[in-house]
């Protein structure tokens, strides 16, 4: 009995697998009472309602065999065809370069050439600072954007992105390897356990890419990514207090209270003038060029190029007075060329390797978060798609080849979804690829989402609306149709919504808007139409983009359309 109960149980999570994971999203499937079908043959689908409830829908049609039959009312039902896991891995979508490499074109070239000087020159002071927060030498901050950003352009998604050592991630890697080694006895045990931690961390990442288990960062919402990222900036922001007030004795400890007891503690004998009249000329030439970047916009390049031109200028100034000879540190000699591979260090037995997996693991799902943050903030600007999965193949595989060169840590529940349409002499819409013979409205695409809208699956469901958007006018453009006017989200299945899910809609209104697509709302339930009204939501779309069902909204837009149905 327990055996059988084991292979069942064993079957049947292969069989959710197989399906959720890797089939197309499906609408919910219906299947018609006998008697209703006969009723909509003898009245030409007048009963039929627009959300079926009058039809006694129920049930599934899963256990038919067949991929495609015929009801008695003439309509096809169909099953959608399944993916499998090889089509969404082929050469091309492992390497969107293929793709996108054809339409490349020499402006391009020359916007991505000022653009990657310009970051070249963010990095150079930037990598050495987040070295230092990591408790690692300078060069492994350098070597750290050297790699990454050659291997990500092959591989990611993301147009505006830029590859590199971050400030996030470089503190949580140092805090959580100083718990478990001293930095300083001896430096390169703690050395080979940051390679350990990156290469378990590119690992994870990849893994999670490759076997599409993207949604599991879905369970951190947007409100939680903003309260993590303002605490680690205020955390972060306290470290640099050592180093801004030249205090030379300073606390390991990253908690606000202990830093602030050290900073205290030293401010009669630790704290360095010199230092600090030089940290504050520089600090007030960044916030002054990025003020004016922000306002003369023909100035933009000020902002970009001023971290460089601080390092150039305080490097000059400390040299020409010795400011280093009245206690203010510096960084000294930097090893020259090419870090010598890695891949020897990595700990892969003995107690580190726990250790280093535990770091990796950790730093690696905190890294991929930050970065598909990023990125889809970037995609929602631009209004491009961005493909989760895809980003964490490319920063794992960033993390764990770039690890040969010595490198530290870099970055960057789905709902049932479906489009509608017309199912003939009905004013019912139901599924395109369940049943073929629907009809579409002309510059209207439907869609229907079919379960709450969470922070576990809000972005999902922003994507794969904008995804279909992009499909449906690259098919009209191709036909030479008129283009989408208007996108209709029926929203009578969903039975909640939460900030994350209001602030998903906000990006989809704000990215229709730039396209000139106004979006329509369709059957909001009680509880979601509360939620929407008290986030204002309601006020930024309008109230006469909501309406009670999908055919109402389809009238009150395209009244021959509807009349027709």
């Amino acid at each position: 009995m327990a055996k059988r109960l084991c292979r069942a149980v064993i079957c049947l999570v292969f069989k959710n697998f197989s399906v959720k994971a890797f089939a197309k999203p499906l609408d919910r499937v219906y299947q018609m009472t006998h008697a209703h079908r006969m009723a909509v043959m003898s009245d030409g689908g007048e009963n039929l309602d627009d959300d079926g409830s009058d039809l006694g829908l129920g049930g599934s049609w899963a256990s038919s065999h067949s991929h495609h039959r015929t009801d008695s009312t003439g309509y096809s039902v169909r099953f959608p065809p399944e993916n499998s896991l090889l089509d969404d891995f082929s050469t091309a979508h492992v390497f969107p370069v293929l793709d996108w490499g054809r339409r490349y074109t020499l402006d391009d070239f020359k916007g991505d050439l000022v653009a990657g000087l310009t970051i070249a020159s963010l990095c150079i002071p930037q990598d050495i600072g987040y070295s230092k927060l990591a408790n690692l030498p300078p060069e492994i901050g350098l070597s750290s954007s050297f790699v990454p950003p050659l291997i990500y352009p092959l591989m990611g998604s993301s147009r505006d992105i830029a590859m590199g050592p971050v400030a996030v991630v470089s503190l949580m890697l140092g805090t959580l390897m100083q718990n478990e080694i001293d930095p300083k006895k001896p430096p390169l045990e703690y050395r080979r356990l940051a390679f350990t931690a990156t290469f378990f961390a590119g690992i994870t990442q990849a893994a999670l890419g490759f076997f599409r288990l993207g949604f599991i960062i879905e369970f951190l919402s947007h409100a939680a990514i903003v309260g993590f990222m303002s605490g680690a900036a205020i955390t972060i922001a306290l470290q640099q207090l050592k180093g801004f007030l030249g205090i030379r004795n300073f606390t390991a400890r990253t908690d606000i209270v202990s830093v602030m007891k050290s900073i205290f503690k030293s401010a009669h004998h630790g704290w360095n003038w010199q230092t600090i009249l030089i940290g504050a000329s520089f600090l007030g030439f960044l916030l002054v060029t990025k003020y004016i970047g922000k306002k003369k916009k023909n100035l933009f390049w000020m902002s970009a190029i001023a971290p460089l031109v601080s390092v150039i200028l305080s490097t000059f100034f400390v040299y020409i007075t010795r400011a280093d000879r009245h206690g203010v540190a510096v960084v000294k000699n930097i090893e020259k060329g090419v870090n010598p591979p890695s891949a020897s260090l990595i700990y892969f037995s003995g107690p580190f390797l726990l250790k280093g997996l535990k770091i990796g693991v950790v730093t690696g799902l905190i890294a991929l978060t930050e970065a598909v943050a990023i990125g889809r903030t970037f995609a929602a600007m631009k209004d491009y798609p961005l493909d989760g999965n895809k980003e964490m193949v490319a920063l794992g595989t960033m993390n764990v080849v770039a690890n040969s060169v010595a490198k530290i840590l870099v970055q960057a529940t789905r709902p049932k979804t479906a489009l509608l349409g017309n199912l003939p002499r009905t004013t019912v819409y139901r599924n395109i690829e369940q049943y073929p013979e629907v009809t579409t409205v002309p510059g209207v695409i439907i869609v229907q989402v079919d379960s709450a809208i969470y922070f576990t699956n809000s972005n999902y469901v922003k994507e794969r609306i904008l995804r279909w958007l992009n499909e449906e006018e690259e098919r009209q453009r191709e036909q030479k149709f008129p283009g989408i006017e208007f996108l209709i989200v029926d929203l009578s299945p969903v039975g909640d919504i939460d900030t994350s899910g209001i602030h998903a809609l906000e990006e989809l209104f704000r990215t229709l808007e730039k396209r000139k697509i106004q979006l329509i709302l369709a059957n909001p339930g009680p509880a979601v139409i509360q939620k929407l009204r008290s986030a204002k939501f309601t006020e930024l779309i309008g109230d006469d983009k909501i309406s009670l069902t999908v055919r109402d909204a389809v009238k009150k837009l395209t009244p021959k359309a509807a009349d027709c149905a």
